[in-house]
């Protein structure tokens, strides 16, 4: 019997060397990541032991090569494990994440440590900072040069014996608690549901959510209770369930169940609870940054970012809330006021009303109900009219290909192909709810690009000489179901949460650089939410629903009297919305911006923190903190207000998509060749500037959001 070979040792012989999910199994992963960190240390070895002068091609050029996904085993296994952990996880794969993680880091600090392989980067950096190099440099060889150099000395290079060794402690100890902070975080949202088994409790909630819940509860109980025909109606934390329940249901105490269940996670008295966990994280990550030399860990992020230190953050934060303060007061008086007409002058509005009030108030202003709009989202309607926008803006197109295996029966994998008709990329989509799936929405990839020198020019996919690697991008979301009556139909908001993901998707697919580690959303954080959240313009654009928007049953278009009110509500509550955004930024910095150890309670902290951001009475008895992933476990640290940042930039961008047509091709050329494709290869303001012809203002944003008067700009 032929012995099998782990499918990570070969290459994959699928379509475009895809990922072979239906070959891999439980045991391929540990095999494989012991396998990888040794091949690594080999191809280290060999680096480091060339008796020949360091120079870019033989050291910087050929350790990033050595470490990318295509050449490294471990690279290969890495992104697809941790892609796994997130989209289609379960017990045995949390079990190895616990034993793996501690390892994987153990590597990588072994090779960010290791003193003869910085002494070549470094030999070569210096060189060229003397300007002594073997050759000129081009502007994205010398980002890779910079990035490797500044690389090893932020991974404690420069530091002493004794210290390196208390920074591989730490950075050990910090892996494992963000792994730690993100399975608590997933058991514990799993861990809860809603059981409904009166019908009356079900007042307010409309069709469509009453038969996904109903769904929902067969799924869960019809293999407990094989013989009942009657399993009620099932509501969870995940968003397709808990958004509409929030904001339909008229039964107060279901509601404030809910929203506690929520709200509550991560502090409650069981082995989920992550206090302890995010209050050691922050000091892990102060103690480091102050090891390499930073006053807070908010100092040494901010090396990298286009805000470049935390003054400039603040100064972003608080402008807005000048700017929003008193739109969001207002905002929040009206809700009130429809609040007390409804229930009686005595009614107090609780953080579980917000949602449903908030509703009421948007069917009285302007007579829109996202329930109006659900036939008239049908996913495959909406995916055409997604697709179809990229289409429209960059000559790219979509085909299904059933060949490239998936990882679950949800995936649809797609080829990508260029307005040549060249083959651009693979894109997988993951679009619903499910057990051992995590909630909220991300891209990610499986293999990034880069160029590859090949002598033969006839295998060139770019340059003479080179051939393109082209990405293999994944876009993982948790929209609405389909039903057993229905077709899965949308919220407006899921359709801008598809157009924000599929902007990050662009980003990659686009990507055209020579080196993988500068390429697609390898880019400052406060950078890399641009192309998404430009995207998201398009979702109150008429144009736009008109090409997609049209009732999964009648096949009417959506009429042009809803769309309007849709464009007239476009910015209702915008000022709430946007000082809740805020509000977690400020949280986010005041947590990275100490100085000394913190020992403060986590919960009353956090109502401190984002105090200025905060309109009405705050709750002492929930806690965003211990389930806010993106600065726990999610990359964020520091970086939250990214999100503020980069709606500055999407804001002003898309003014010049408005002046100049919001499917105007050469100007989406124009951001396709100055952002999209350029990766991190220079400094982002550069593209920026380069796309817009100068630096961005907040005007944009403010006259976008009805906070400030219109006034042109091209």
């Amino acid at each position: 019997m032929e012995k099998r070979i782990n499918p990570f040792f070969e290459p994959y012989n699928t379509p475009h060397e895809t990922v072979p999910f239906d070959k891999i199994t439980l045991a391929d992963y540990e095999e494989a990541f012991m396998e990888g960190m040794r091949r690594e240390n080999e191809q280290i070895e060999s680096i480091i032991n060339d008796p020949a002068e360091p120079t870019f091609d033989n050291t910087i050029a050929r350790e990033d090569k050595d470490r990318r996904h295509y050449y490294s085993l471990l690279g290969r296994v890495e992104s697809v494990f941790f892609n796994m952990l997130s989209a289609e996880t379960n017990d045995d794969m949390e079990a190895l994440a616990q034993k793996m993680s501690p390892l994987l880091t153990k590597h990588a600090n072994d090779i960010s440590l290791n003193p003869k392989l910085f002494g070549r980067i470094k030999y070569v950096y210096q060189k060229e900072q003397r300007a002594e190099g073997e050759k000129e440099l081009t502007p994205e060889q010398k980002m890779l040069l910079d990035n490797a150099y500044d690389g090893f000395v932020r991974s404690g290079a420069l530091l002493s014996e004794e210290d390196k060794n208390k920074l591989r402690a730490m950075t050990e100890e910090a892996s494992m608690l963000s792994l730690q902070f993100s399975q608590n975080l997933l058991k514990e949202n799993k861990a809860y549901t809603l059981h409904i088994t009166d019908e009356k409790q079900l007042d307010g909630l409309p069709e469509t959510i009453r038969k996904a819940a109903a769904e929902a509860a067969k799924e869960k109980f019809q293999e407990e209770e094989k013989e009942k025909n009657d399993y009620g109606w099932l509501f969870t934390l995940d968003a397709p369930s808990y958004g509409p329940f929030m904001m339909y249901s008229s039964q107060r105490e279901l509601r404030r169940q809910m929203y506690m269940a929520r709200n509550t996670m991560g502090i409650k008295d069981n082995d989920e609870n992550n206090l302890q966990i995010c209050q050691r994280l922050i000091n892990l990550r102060r103690e480091m940054a102050q090891l390499l030399g930073y006053d807070t860990f908010a100092d040494y992020v901010m090396k990298y970012r286009m805000a470049t230190n935390v003054e400039t953050v603040y100064k972003l934060l608080y402008q807005l809330i000048d700017a929003y303060k008193p739109t969001a007061v207002k905002e929040r008086e009206e809700l009130h006021t429809l609040a007390k007409e409804m229930e009686g002058d005595d009614f107090k509005v609780e953080p579980w009303d917000t949602a449903y009030y908030s509703q009421q108030l948007k069917i009285k202003k302007y007579n829109l109900d996202p329930e109006m709009l659900r036939p008239y989202l049908e996913l495959r309607n909406v995916i055409k009219g997604v697709f179809g926008l990229a289409t429209k803006l960059y000559g790219i197109t979509f085909k299904q290909n059933k060949n490239i295996p998936v990882y679950h029966p949800d995936v649809i994998p797609y080829e990508v192909f260029d307005r040549d008709g060249s083959y651009l990329a693979v894109l997988y989509v993951d679009f619903h709810p499910r057990k051992g799936k995590r909630d909220g929405a991300w891209m990610t990839e499986f293999q990034g690009q880069w160029m590859e020198h090949t002598p033969d020019p006839s295998h060139a996919g770019g340059a003479e000489g080179w051939l393109n690697i082209r990405p293999h991008v994944s876009l993982v979301m948790n929209l609405s179901k389909p039903t057993e009556e229905t077709p899965a139909l949308l919220r407006l908001s899921e359709v801008e949460t598809f157009l924000h993901e599929f902007g990050h998707s662009l980003h990659g697919m686009f990507a055209n650089t020579q080196y993988e580690s500068l390429s697609g959303t390898n880019v400052w954080w406060d950078f890399v939410e641009l192309p998404s959240q430009f995207m998201e313009n398009y979702a109150v654009e008429k144009e736009f629903l008109r090409t997609f928007a049209f009732h999964y049953q009648t096949g009417e278009p959506m009429p042009d009297e809803l769309i309007d009110r849709i464009v007239r509500s476009r910015n209702f509550q915008a000022a709430l919305g946007c000082l809740r955004q805020v509000s977690f930024g400020l949280l986010d910095m005041a947590y990275y911006t100490q100085h000394e150890p913190f020992n403060e309670d986590i919960i009353e902290f956090e109502k401190k923190a984002w105090e200025p951001a905060i309109i009405g009475k705050q709750r002492h008895d929930t806690c965003m903190t211990t389930q806010f992933s993106h600065i726990m476990a999610g990359g964020y640290a520091a970086g939250y207000y990214s999100y503020k940042w980069a709606e500055v930039l999407d804001a002003d961008a898309f003014s010049v998509f408005k002046h100049e047509g919001i499917f105007n091709t050469q100007t989406a050329q124009r951001f396709r060749d100055c952002i999209l494709s350029r990766g991190g290869t220079e400094h982002p303001m550069t593209l920026y500037k380069r796309f817009r012809g100068s630096e961005p203002t907040i005007d944009a944003l403010l006259e976008r959001n009805g906070i400030k008067q219109a006034h042109s700009k091209a």
